[in-house]
């Protein structure tokens, strides 16, 4: 299919896999619920609300993710804050549940892109 368009590539940050994990433990369908934001992003859909206070530097964006496992819908859901590296590139850098944390500042979110920016080099 010629029109298909190049999958792009999603990485995780070792916050975002241990939150994952720390969070599935309560809430087992997680992975189920965040699996078609996966899938939208690596069609190259830009989703959420991006993140203002972080300048020109990060490009991040935070989606809200329906718990199923609470029938309280998406705004007492999950929050996935990812990081658009590029075109073909985006970073998962952490996810949380609402009930445990109201939001996410922007020194947190500068935090995760240069601990992980550091593991990589």
């Amino acid at each position: 299919m010629p029109n298909e368009q190049p999958s792009v590539f999603i990485d995780l940050t070792p916050e975002y896999k241990q939150n994952l994990r720390d969070l599935s433990k309560r809430f087992r369908n997680i992975r189920s619920d965040v699996q078609p934001i996966i899938e939208e992003l690596q069609q190259g859909n830009v989703v959420g609300d991006k993140i203002s206070g972080l300048g020109e530097e990060y490009v991040v964006y935070k989606v809200r993710v329906r718990n199923s496992n609470i029938q309280k819908g998406k705004s007492a859901g999950y929050r996935l804050i990812y990081q658009l590296e590029s075109p073909t590139s985006i970073l998962l850098l952490t996810i949380y549940s609402k009930s445990d944390q109201e939001d996410i500042g922007a020194n947190e979110i500068r935090a995760i892109v240069a601990d992980f920016s550091g593991e990589e080099g």
